[in-house]
């Protein structure tokens, strides 16, 4: 059986939103953040030397990183959620899922850490919010042709474009003057596979 090492409130919830998409039976080893630092518990480390989550275990594999572990996922258990390599959306299937971490993911980040220091990042603050909102308008243009980032079809570009969407609604200001993306949060989180999901993982900040 397919198991997932799961840190609360991380990337790894969309692993198991995937997974109850592909109808997969997995078991969850869930592990919980220090309050005080916020990171990961060393027993994670057991698992991976980098200590982070998600990773997942199936067949004798040992995988990390999202990206990763969503591909060989789909791959393997569902490829109906992903265009067939004769299909034009191929491409940008592929190029959702990398920009989601490769692209979106940084500067989301910077943020956290610019708002933690305060003053002291005042200089950075205006470059990383003139890039969030470069991303945040690109994310809404990209939803003209449909409800998904392939149109009409949900893929699991979706599902990993949904943690970067969730984040800048909670740390960046993503609220209704961006209606696209907001409907896309809403659209994802009445999913009945993202709800199993939840029941899954425990508590989730990122999905009210």
């Amino acid at each position: 059986m397919i198991r997932v090492h799961h840190l609360n409130n991380s990337r790894s919830q969309r692993v198991l939103w995937l997974l109850e998409e592909l109808k997969q039976p997995y078991e969850v080893v869930r592990y919980q953040r220090d309050k005080l630092t916020m990171l990961a518990p060393d027993a994670l480390k057991r698992v991976h030397p980098l200590g982070k989550s998600p990773v997942v275990e199936d067949g004798g594999r040992t995988l990390a990183e999202t990206g990763v572990i969503v591909e060989y996922l789909v791959e393997r258990y569902g490829p109906d959620l992903a265009p067939s390599r004769q299909d034009d959306r191929y491409w940008r299937y592929r190029y959702w899922l990398h920009y989601a971490e490769g692209s979106a993911m940084p500067p989301l980040l910077l943020k956290l850490f610019v708002d933690k220091l305060g003053v002291l990042a005042w200089p950075a603050r205006g470059i990383v919010n003139g890039q969030l909102k470069l991303h945040l308008d690109y994310l809404e243009a990209e939803l003209d042709g449909g409800p998904w980032f392939l149109g009409e079809r949900f893929s699991a570009a979706d599902i990993m474009l949904s943690f970067p969407v969730e984040t800048a609604r909670a740390r960046a200001g993503l609220d209704d003057t961006r209606p696209k993306l907001m409907d896309f949060l809403r659209r994802i989180h009445a999913r009945p596979a993202y709800q199993r999901a939840l029941e899954r993982g425990g508590s989730y900040a990122y999905a009210g």
